[in-house]
């Protein structure tokens, strides 16, 4: 059957059912809507996310492979647990969220721009400020080195974007939020797209009909209530 790309509706926040994303290019489902918090939740809540260059369209995507990881399955090796263990970094739970998502704005030396525009940036901060948003940061003292930030959904985490200007800083902030989430009853973390850097640390492919199951399963699950509250964390 040929796959047809789904305009959204302004007022209805709906989306297509994800096996309906296109083939080529891989997981893109539908174009347009807005980046309202109700519909950013939804989107969340199906498999779905926004990813899209400033200027552009807002396109929406389930691609056919998911990476994921089970907190608990967290990879650590010798060397990163050595730096661990020496480290004077300290890591924070929203501490800096508007900060984080500044820096992975950045880009990276290998890009020429960023997909995380203006628009992208103060939608998820309205996420934030509604408390379905959070950042863990890393320090060195008082210098932000490295972190990341996603949306949570009940017991899955869906990882956006990490940035780093310290070696390990990245790493840290994944295991830190791997070992946190695991505590408080989280179930999964989502990364969305694989990378090397992930798949070191354990971060496993998935197909998005398994993903999908995976969040059916999670999204329900309750944390515990000091899960997300502005703090410190303690190796």
């Amino acid at each position: 059957m040929r796959k047809i790309l789904t305009a959204l509706s302004e007022t209805d926040i709906q989306f297509p059912n994800p096996e309906k994303a296109l083939d080529e290019p891989d997981g893109l489902l539908a174009i347009g809507g807005d980046l309202s918090p109700s519909r950013l939740l939804n989107a969340y809540q199906h498999a779905i996310f926004p990813w899209f260059s400033e200027g552009d369209p807002i396109l929406w995507w389930s691609p056919s492979e998911r990476a994921v990881i089970v907190p608990q399955n967290i990879y650590i090796s010798k060397s990163m647990a050595r730096f661990i263990r020496q480290t004077t970094l300290t890591v924070t739970i929203n501490y800096a969220f508007e900060a984080v998502i500044n820096a992975c704005s950045l880009p990276r030396k290998t890009q020429a721009g960023t997909w995380i525009s203006p628009a992208i940036k103060r939608a998820y901060q309205t996420l934030h400020e509604l408390g379905h948003a959070h950042s863990i940061e890393v320090w060195n003292e008082s210098q932000l080195v490295g972190g990341l930030y996603g949306v949570n959904i009940g017991g899955v985490f869906c990882g956006e974007s990490m940035f780093h200007t310290q070696t390990n800083a990245s790493k840290f902030a994944f295991i830190s939020l791997c070992q946190h989430f695991a505590l408080n009853n989280g179930g999964l973390i989502d990364c969305q797209m694989m990378t090397p850097h992930l798949q070191s640390l354990g971060v496993k492919a998935n197909t998005r009909d398994d993903f999908i199951k995976q969040l059916k399963q999670y999204k329900s699950t309750k944390l515990l209530s000091q899960c997300w509250v502005r703090k410190k964390l303690t190796r």
